[in-house]
């Protein structure tokens, strides 16, 4: 009888781990999912086991502590700690299991704050990182150096994606401890059902940012684990081995600002509070890489904002703080 594939997806109630699973449904595998009651991935001894027990044949590390300016801000230790934790564990435990092909999911935030534009994989530990979210980043960087060491070490066939700013299903709506799109979505629609005049966003409005519809990852995500291994060597190297996703197309904060309160049907004005933090002028992804093996994103930004805001619309009762 044939093996179906058994695929365990690490974080698979969030944004990215969720379209990764409804995707991998459409699919003749075997999903193995565990929410945080039932596999604590923080705990070293829980995922040893949880690995050794489950035979499992393919990893997709979606699983990370994630959040804005804001959060990134508040809880530096909270973001380091937990990131480099769950990313140990879990590569370690995979590799102790004889898993042969592992996905870690990363972010644009890995490169350098004044990295040349658009940012290339090579750009990776050139330069100083955006302070706001250093913490983060590192831990990034660690989870990809941590694939290409056991790469290296023991012939592991463990692949990384770094994606660019991501939004649609799922996303996180916490009024405080959000990204800037489901931050904006839910702030436009409260002022709407409010009748407010004004809408006041973070930041003077002139960063640059890309923006990449979650399913498009999701996409992207298995298109790089399914590549032969003779593609993906071809396309990266040893110590250079992670591949970006995003659109290659960015805008302004103003014209994502402006374009979200269009989609939300909000009236008023919008103000740009120049006291708060910008971050980093511009991180636009190279995706030369990703377009050479085979991939392009399919949602241009309006529709995913509307497919999101869509979303919120279905689903802000479950959340509502």
């Amino acid at each position: 009888m044939k093996h179906t594939k058994r695929v365990f997806v690490a974080g698979h109630q969030g944004m990215v781990g969720s379209a990764i699973v409804r995707q991998l449904e459409e699919k003749n595998v075997a999903l193995v999912l565990r929410d945080r009651q039932s596999l604590d991935l923080l705990n070293q001894q829980a995922v040893a086991d949880f690995f050794q027990a489950e035979q499992i044949d393919e990893v997709y590390l979606a699983a990370a502590k994630v959040g804005g300016i804001a959060a990134n801000n508040n809880y530096p230790a909270e973001f380091i700690y937990q990131n480099l934790m769950i990313e140990c564990n879990i590569i370690h435990s995979a590799h102790l299991a004889g898993i042969q092909k592992l996905l870690f999911l990363g972010s644009s935030c890995i490169y350098p704050k004044q990295a040349q534009q658009p940012m290339a994989e090579s750009a990776l530990l050139t330069g100083l990182l955006e302070a706001t979210n250093e913490p983060y980043a590192v831990a990034k960087i660690a989870g990809i150096k941590l694939c290409e060491s056991y790469n290296r070490q023991y012939d592991r066939d463990y692949r990384s994606v770094m994606p660019t700013n991501l939004y649609g299903q799922n996303d996180n709506f916490h009024p405080e401890n959000s990204h800037v799109i489901p931050a904006l979505i839910r702030r436009f629609h409260q002022a709407k059902q409010n009748n407010d005049d004004e809408v006041i966003a973070w930041g003077s409005g002139k960063p640059m940012r890309e923006f990449l519809y979650v399913d498009d990852m999701a996409s992207a995500s298995m298109h790089v684990m399914a590549l032969e291994k003779s593609a993906y060597l071809a396309n990266t190297q040893p110590m250079l081995s992670h591949i970006n996703v995003g659109t290659g197309i960015d805008c302004t904060i103003r014209e994502l600002v402006e374009t979200v309160a269009k989609v939300v049907g909000f009236k008023g004005d919008i103000t740009f509070d120049t006291s708060k933090p910008d971050g980093a002028p511009r991180k636009l992804m190279d995706t030369s890489r990703l377009t050479a093996l085979g991939w392009q994103f399919k949602t241009p930004l309006e529709e995913g904002l509307k497919l999101s805001y869509q979303w919120f619309l279905d689903n802000q009762d479950s959340f509502r703080q």
